[in-house]
């Protein structure tokens, strides 16, 4: 049996940026014990499969893996997914047309964004945000390896979900965020109590002056010790700065970019909107590869 993938640059500035996904276009006949050992042998952050008939509402049946376990929700295969769907599965749709993926969280819309100047920009409209416990700013810098005082007093330290849960920390400083490296004990000592198993840090300066926050996600109890660029967390940042009424304009609206994994020599850039009734996380897609998978 044969199975065809791809390989994309999800959140790229440009080719060979991002984050790295692979999505197999047809998993109707593959099992899930195929699908995490074709995710593991890719070693990739996620892989992503497709049963290309979709469902009586057009929805396309998705399944994700990361090298260790089968996720409900992500956001760079989510958008990443999609883009196979329009350039491959369907006809190109027409701008703003959703493009609908069945996940294990439920149905996500993806659209595309078209311009003539620029490559289309996919939106994913995420679920409505669930918030969990507060940390104190002493046990979450004791896994950063950095002092309490390099954590924004300002803000708190919250679990937040819009799918899956990260715990969403400020930093003061990109100096501060640069030379974060989690420690893996006193890491794992904390997420045995939380929900959320990864963490975002994120601070207001950036690389590039083009951008309106850094971040950095760890999520080493999936298989991830540093992720380029995550949907899924941003999501919840977008959640978390609208619930803090933080980097909001005048409307009362977010409307920032952002910018993750260039401490990984994968700069990546994600676009976040966000109101009080609706979150929006946006990305350019650069298709990279395409091949295929032998199982005899």
């Amino acid at each position: 049996m044969v199975y065809p993938f791809y390989i994309v640059d999800v959140f790229a500035v440009e080719k060979y940026t991002g984050n790295q996904l692979a999505v197999f276009s047809d998993a109707r006949e593959m099992t899930a014990s195929q699908m995490q050992d074709f995710a593991k042998e890719i070693n990739f952050s996620e892989t992503t499969f497709i049963n290309p008939e979709p469902d009586r509402d057009q929805a396309y049946k998705v399944r994700i893996f990361t090298p260790n376990q089968e996720l409900p929700f992500a956001g760079h295969p989510t958008l990443g997914t999609a883009f196979i769907i329009r350039e491959f599965l369907q006809a190109k749709t027409a701008e703003n047309q959703a493009i609908t993926l069945s996940l294990n969280v439920g149905k996500i819309p993806v659209r595309c964004e078209v311009s003539a100047e620029d490559d289309p920009i996919f939106w994913m409209l995420q679920n409505q945000p669930e918030f969990g416990e507060r940390v104190s700013a002493e046990t979450v810098a004791s896994v950063l390896n950095i002092t309490p005082e390099e954590i924004n007093p300002n803000l708190p330290i919250q679990e937040v979900s819009t799918g899956i849960y990260f715990l969403v920390v400020p930093i003061n400083s990109l100096e501060t965020l640069k030379k974060i490296k989690v420690n893996l004990e006193a890491y794992y000592q904390l997420i045995a109590s939380l929900q959320a198993k990864s963490i975002l840090v994120f601070c207001p300066e950036t690389y590039s002056e083009e951008n309106d926050l850094c971040v950095r996600v760890f999520a080493d109890y999936l298989g991830i010790p540093e992720d380029p660029a995550t949907g899924s967390a941003n999501g919840c940042l977008a959640a978390y700065l609208v619930s803090n009424q933080s980097f909001l304009n005048q409307k009362g609206n977010l409307t920032v970019k952002v910018e993750q994994g260039y401490e990984i020599n994968r700069p990546s850039r994600l676009f976040l909107k966000a109101n009080p009734s609706q979150i929006e996380i946006g990305g350019k897609v650069k298709l990279i590869a395409q091949g295929s998978f032998l199982n005899s």
